[in-house]
């Protein structure tokens, strides 16, 4: 078998180690889900009349709201995937089972790799299942299957960047305790962009942040696509943060595991 064989043979047993985790281990996928269902109730239901009415001239209501914040809950899931992705790594990283892994005949990309495969497809799980509670409380959609394709596409290509990220900021976490604060931002950058409110709402400095920001053109893209909306140049954005993203997470995670002692 050549060097690439045996690289994907490894990386889908790490794939296959990492999927029995998260049935062992319920309370992530729980929390994965749960929190941003939590949050989309609380904002539509609670909060959707006041700010839906602030939509579209005046004109808007809690359905409407409902369309409007639906992408940004979308990636606060992400953004929590990639929380538990962190939060794995350091496990592995702080609990000895690398010394193990090191001491084996197996590929050093298919540890890694087996991480964030496994978060990618945990990820798109509990997305799967936001979206349908999004559809059930009121997120109506025009579009058509090629349309949601795509945006399934731009919500794995984030999943993936943002994955990578996790990744690194897991391993360069002294503890599990730190690896679940890292990646925070993550989570928090959604409500400081277009994911709740239109960022011409918001006074001069912090709307330069928010559109300037990478979950913005993310969040715009998702909303275009799964609305009907335009999406225009933010696709090209969007696309663009995530590769840098992703280049930069994995580029940090090999250097950190190649060169980090096992803790």
């Amino acid at each position: 078998m050549s060097t690439l064989s045996y690289a994907v043979r490894d990386s889908g047993t790490m794939l296959r180690r990492n999927l029995r985790r998260t049935l062992r281990y319920p309370s992530m996928t729980v929390m994965l889900v749960g929190m941003p269902v939590m949050l989309l109730l609380l904002f539509v239901y609670v909060f959707g009349g006041t700010l839906g009415a602030g939509l579209g001239g005046g004109t808007g209501d809690r359905g409407d709201y409902a369309d409007y914040v639906t992408p940004g809950i979308l990636l606060i899931a992400v953004g929590l995937g990639a929380t538990g992705t962190a939060v794995s790594v350091a496990m592995d990283m702080t609990e000895g089972i690398i010394a193990r892994f090191r001491t084996m005949a197996i590929a050093r990309v298919s540890v890694l790799t087996g991480h964030v495969l496994g978060s990618v497809v945990q990820t798109m799980l509990s997305l799967a299942m936001v979206t349908g509670v999004a559809l059930l409380i009121g997120f109506r959609t025009t579009t058509g299957p090629s349309a949601w394709l795509a945006a399934v596409g731009v919500l794995a290509m984030t999943t993936f960047a943002f994955t990578w990220l996790s990744v690194a900021l897991g391993l360069v976490s002294k503890s599990v305790e730190t690896a679940s604060n890292l990646p925070s931002p993550l989570v928090y950058l959604p409500f400081i962009g277009s994911g709740f409110v239109p960022t011409d709402s918001m006074p001069a400095g912090l709307r330069q942040f928010a559109e300037y920001q990478p979950f913005t053109p993310i969040i715009e893209t998702l909303r275009g696509l799964l609305t009907g909306g335009p999406v225009g140049t933010n696709a090209a954005v969007a696309a663009a943060w995530c590769a840098a993203i992703a280049l930069v997470g994995y580029l940090w995670a090999k250097r950190l595991y190649n060169r980090a002692p096992t803790r």
